[in-house]
């Protein structure tokens, strides 16, 4: 028989009494949360009361049952002033794992003031890819001091990181996986897999390598459970596998995953030897990310973050709108060469806005599809002029439609037939302009190498204002209409 030494089996009231506590805690965090899983105003409440009253046990108390992705929830909420006083009576509660689910700004503001060596070790219960990411955006000095902190393999580990360009395949990349070379059994592999403590939990796949340490194969972590054990990796591995370069963008990178339906990926380095992975919880994240941006980007709003320190949305913003107001003194140009037309008939100055505000929008229908065509590899060179075709076959659909539901309004409004046929033959051509700007800028931007998300919409804003006054008042003066 085997020696059980000091280890007994549980008494049943024992284990009774664990389920009890586990289902405390579950219903405790559960009646923290609303139907969307966000933390309830009075949940929040009652933990900053208890901060501020100095009853700390029940602080913790409360938020202890929380995940921690809830914890940083938490903290995110918490007013500026508060945060540092709720995280330092949380203590250990806001561990490594709360720090990388926390917003940037929000990270920032706890590590700061916290000493290198807490930083450091936070660092080294994490990911490398995570740990990455609380590192990166420090100070120059306090990035060094912390790295010193650091035992000497997890240093390395981050400096290698920190050595590949931001938001690239080697930032993001995990270092710990499991490789094999093909020679071995799936026994072999078992065995292996048991007796080294030092290997990672968290895989899916196991990697097959040459001698010079460059993947040939990959083979899933349920083929090898369910195959005998004296068959070789080199005739269980799948060949074919999706490789990322190391220097790849991360926006390529989830493209790739998205195609392919990844779940991981080798990344490799210039010389073809694996130096990573990437996993698909990894690509949800920048998945998301990338997408708020281009839609910030879009409306010149800078990262949109409601943690970002004041003036920088500030200065992020207000370059935007001084654009924007340079740009708009086109439109008031055109408008003031037709200022004798307007005032011989100032039902004009009354409808003019309603032609370039309704082909403004449409343009921005048009240029959002587009900038999300080009962000997901839809719209290529070979496709770009049928794009474009499509998007004007579209605004003459819409057009028609809308000039003619104008038309006869307006003709009716104010008894002028013509005024009614110059309004809709005007939102007719702002429209299709639309249309075609709508598609033609950013793919004009894209084909320049410049990000087609931040100019595009304040040039096809320019230019639906500018031809729908023009359109208008210009039809209105050649109909005659003002005498």
């Amino acid at each position: 028989m085997t020696e059980r030494g000091d280890l007994a089996e549980p008494r049943p009231h024992e284990e009774l009494a664990d389920e009890s506590l586990i289902s405390a805690g579950v219903e405790q965090a559960e009646s923290s949360l609303d139907e969307d899983d966000r933390l309830k105003p009075e949940f929040l409440s009652a933990v900053l009361d208890a901060v501020d009253e100095g009853d700390i046990d029940h602080a913790r108390e409360l938020v202890s049952p929380l995940h921690p992705a809830d914890i940083a929830d938490l903290l995110e909420l918490t007013p500026a002033e508060q945060r540092g006083e709720v995280a330092a009576a949380l203590g250990d509660l806001v561990g490594a794992e709360v720090l990388s689910e926390l917003n940037d700004y929000v990270r920032d503001d706890l590590i700061g003031a916290l000493a290198p060596e807490q930083v450091a070790e936070f660092a080294s219960e994490l990911d490398t890819d995570d740990a990455v990411a609380i590192i990166e955006d420090m100070e120059e000095a306090d990035q060094q001091a912390v790295l010193e902190a650091m035992e000497p393999e997890d240093r390395a580990a981050i400096e290698s990181a920190l050595s590949y360009p931001e938001e690239s395949a080697g930032r993001m990349m995990q270092r710990d996986l499991v490789a094999v070379p093909e020679h071995m059994t799936v026994g072999q592999v078992i065995d292996y897999l048991r007796d080294n403590g030092d290997l990672t939990r968290d895989f899916w796949e196991i990697f097959v390598v040459d001698e010079g340490h460059k993947p040939i194969g990959t083979c899933q972590l349920s083929w090898v459970l369910t195959c005998p054990r004296g068959i070789a990796m080199a005739d269980l591995m799948k060949r074919e596998q999706t490789l990322i370069p190391v220097d790849m963008d991360q926006e390529e990178v989830a493209l790739r995953f998205q195609k392919y339906a990844l779940i991981s990926a080798a990344v490799v380095d210039g010389s073809g030897r694996l130096v990573g992975m990437i996993t698909v919880d990894d690509i949800v994240h920048i998945i998301s990310e990338e997408a708020g941006e281009d839609i910030l980007r879009l409306s010149g709003a800078g990262e949109g973050d409601i943690n970002e320190p004041v003036m920088d949305s500030y200065r992020a913003r207000v370059r935007w709108l001084l654009t924007n107001l340079l740009t708009a003194l086109v439109a008031s140009t055109i408008i003031g060469i037709f200022e004798n037309t307007i005032e011989k008939m100032v039902a004009l100055a009354t409808l003019m806005p309603i032609v370039a505000g309704v082909g403004g929008n449409a343009g921005s229908q048009t240029m959002a599809v587009t900038v999300r065509a080009l962000a997901t590899n839809q719209i290529t060179g070979s496709n770009a002029r049928r794009t474009i075709l499509r998007e004007i076959r579209v605004a003459l659909l819409n057009g028609c439609t809308v000039a003619l539901v104008l038309g006869l309004g307006v003709g009716l409004v104010f008894h002028n037939v013509a005024l009614g046929g110059v309004i809709a033959a005007a939102m007719m051509t702002n429209i299709v302009t639309a249309g075609l700007s709508g598609a033609a800028v950013p793919l004009a931007f894209d084909r320049m190498n410049l990000d087609p998300a931040v100019a595009s919409s304040i040039f096809v804003t320019m230019i639906t204002d500018s031809m729908g006054f023009f359109a208008f008042l210009g039809l209105a003066t050649a109909a005659g209409l003002t005498g």
